[in-house]
């Protein structure tokens, strides 16, 4: 098995439409999108997730077949922050790729110079917090109701990672780019 972060490719946009149709539960990490089309999945390929000054996204690909995503965004280069991001398609859960591929990400987002980066999560989601906290991320604090889906409003637990904090004993994920 291989697995690689590596930038998305229109390639991707069958499974991209796949995960946005079975995943319902990850539609609130496309920020909206509709990708329930191999168009509309390429688009946002194309328009969404290449890379720039500001973000950046990896698909975590598995045997050559993208299974989820990590992302920094707001990269701030005058403060040296970012605030990061994951998703994972649920037949992907569990075998540590998300906790794997966002450490990665925060060691090359260092060794690029930044300095702080931050992360936030739903309470109700402690798998999102175990792949945060095994990737080395602190828990901060916890900002109440920020987060509305719907008419429901969540509270959200936020964590950081700062160059200076010890490295988590994570095996890397070869990165391609």
């Amino acid at each position: 098995m291989t697995i690689e972060l590596r930038p998305w490719i229109l390639g991707d946009a069958p499974t991209l439409c796949t995960v946005y149709q079975e995943d319902t539960d990850l539609h609130v990490q496309f920020g909206g999108a509709n990708l329930s089309t191999l168009e509309l999945a390429r688009h946002h390929i194309s328009e969404q997730l290449p890379f720039s000054e500001s973000f950046c996204n990896w698909a975590i690909s598995v045997d050559g077949v993208a299974v989820g995503n990590v992302g920094l965004s707001a990269i701030d280069r005058c403060h040296r922050t970012a605030w990061v991001f994951y998703w994972l398609a649920s037949a992907a859960r569990g075998n540590g790729y998300a906790s794997r591929a966002l450490a990665t990400v925060a060691d090359k987002a260092s060794e690029d110079g930044l300095f702080r980066l931050e992360l936030g999560h739903r309470v109700n989601n402690p798998a999102s917090c175990t792949v945060a906290t095994r990737a080395g991320f602190i828990i901060e604090g916890l900002e109440r109701q920020k987060l509305q889906y719907g008419t429901e409003r969540f509270d959200v637990e936020t964590h950081a990672r700062l160059q200076t904090d010890p490295r988590p004993e994570t095996e890397p994920i070869p990165t391609a780019r």
